[in-house]
């Protein structure tokens, strides 16, 4: 018998509860998140506020309903790719606060996907709209 501590089994332990109690859980932790991403990342209001705005618009336009789910959908990205975004920068400030390269690297990188996922959402109502 090996007496070496089993990694699989730990990581198991910390997950905690399975079935329903770990559904709840998952929906508890993803609310903190939403709350906390609100509060602490005007990026992050500021996208809320944009999609309150554009998804009654998207269900006002005389679009099929593909296009109303892709208008829809478009900037609903762009919030996660926010979060996302969020999550990485607060990582590396986690790790340290000092000026690396990798630790600027990486914001810049997260920054960049969330100018895509912006660029595309005007691509897509553009295209969409402008006949």
């Amino acid at each position: 018998m090996s007496s070496e501590p089993n990694p699989l089994g730990a990581a198991a332990a910390l997950k905690g509860r399975g079935g329903l109690a770990r559904i709840c859980n998952a929906a508890g932790y993803s609310l903190a998140g939403l709350k906390a991403a609100y509060a602490g990342e005007a990026a992050f209001r500021q996208l809320v506020w944009l999609n309150l705005l554009l998804i009654p618009v998207a269900l006002l336009l005389d679009v099929s309903r593909v296009e109303r789910a892709v208008l829809i959908g478009v900037v609903f990205l762009g919030l996660i790719v926010e979060l996302l975004n969020s999550a990485i920068e607060a990582t590396v400030d986690r790790i340290s606060l000092d000026l690396h390269p990798l630790s600027g690297r990486a914001k810049d990188m997260g920054s960049a996907a969330q100018l895509l996922a912006l660029c595309l959402t005007g691509l897509v109502w553009g295209v969409i709209l402008i006949p």
